[in-house]
C-alpha cells in the first residue's frame, strides 16, 4: 500500500490523524499531564524534564512516580531544587522507577540546582549548543550531556539516563521534552516556552508506536531506534510541514497505539 501512496495522500492521512489525536483529552493519561499541573516556567521545565527522564514503561506507573516527585518537592519543584537544605534530600531516599533510583534523583537535583543558580537554567543548557543555522538539535543534546558530565553532581551510573546523539541514541525522551518546551501549539498541549530553539530544529521522538506506524507509511526503512533513524523520519515529515515537522508525532503515535 505504502509504495503506491502519493505524497499528497500521505499528507492527507497525516494531517487527518494529527487533527484527530491532537486534542487536550490526550493529556490526561500522558506524562505530559505532569508539567501541565504547574504555571511557573521553571516548575514546568523541571517537572517536564524529570517526567521525560522517567518516561519508559507503563504510563500509569510513570505518572504515579512523577506525582511522588511532586510530593518530595512539596508542590514547589523550582523552590525545592534551588533552595533545599541537606536534610530535605532525605525525602528522596527510596525513590525508584525501573532502573532510575534515589542516587540518580539526587544527582539530577544537584545538577539542576547548579544549572539554575549558575548557568541560566535548563533552557540555556540545551539551547546554548544549538546555532540558528543548525538543521536540528543534535549539538544542543550533545552539549547538554557534556554539561551533565562536567557537573559537580555528576554520578557515573546516572549518565545512562541522559542520552546524546553522538552515542547513536535516538534520544527519544529528551526529544519529547524538547517538543514540549519548544513547539508552539494553538491548543496549549505543548508549551512553547523556549524561544532560542526553533520548532523546525526539533527531532521526532522515536518510540515503538511511532516506528510501527512510520514503517507502515514508508516514512522509515528500518525498525531501529537510532539517531540516524530519528533524523531520517523527521526529514520525511519536513516535506509536509518544514516549520513544524514534529507536530506529526501526535499523528504517528496515535495511529500506532490504535
Amino acid at each position: 500500500m505504502g509504495a503506491k501512496m502519493t505524497s499528497k495522500s500521505l499528507e492527507s492521512i497525516l494531517n487527518e490523524a494529527y487533527e484527530r489525536h491532537h486534542q487536550t483529552e490526550f493529556i490526561a493519561n500522558d506524562p505530559l499531564s505532569i508539567p501541565h499541573l504547574f504555571t511557573q516556567k521553571e516548575d514546568i521545565e523541571i517537572m517536564g524534564f524529570l517526567v521525560s527522564i522517567l518516561s519508559w514503561g507503563q504510563r500509569v506507573t510513570i505518572i504515579k512516580n512523577a506525582h511522588r516527585l511532586i510530593e518530595i518537592f512539596e508542590n514547589k519543584p523550582f523552590q525545592f531544587i534551588t533552595q533545599h537544605q541537606e536534610i530535605d534530600l532525605k525525602a528522596c531516599l527510596g525513590f525508584v522507577h525501573r532502573t532510575f533510583n534515589d542516587t540518580d534523583l539526587l544527582s539530577l537535583i544537584g545538577f539542576l540546582k547548579d544549572l539554575y543558580l549558575n548557568h541560566g537554567g535548563l533552557e540555556q543548557a540545551f539551547s546554548g549548543g544549538v546555532k540558528p543555522k543548525d538543521t536540528n538539535v543534535k549539538n544542543g543534546l550533545n552539549q547538554f550531556r557534556k554539561s551533565f558530565e562536567m557537573s559537580p553532581y555528576f554520578v557515573s551510573r546516572t549518565k545512562k539516563h541522559i542520552a546524546y546523539p553522538d552515542s547513536g541514541s535516538a534520544c527519544k525522551r529528551l526529544n519529547m521534552f524538547l517538543r514540549w518546551m519548544v513547539r508552539k501549539d494553538e491548543k496549549g498541549i505543548d508549551f512553547g516556552l523556549w524561544e532560542q530553539i526553533k520548532p523546525s530544529q526539533l527531532i521526532c521522538p522515536l518510540d515503538v508506536h511511532v516506528i510501527r506506524q512510520a514503517l507502515k507509511l514508508n516514512l522509515l526503512k528500518e525498525e531501529k531506534t537510532s539517531w540516524e533513524n530519528a533524523v531520517y523520519l523527521t526529514e520525511k515529515l519536513k516535506k509536509f510541514d518544514p516549520k513544524d515537522p514534529v507536530k506529526y508525532d501526535f499523528a504517528l503515535f496515535g495511529m500506532g497505539v490504535n
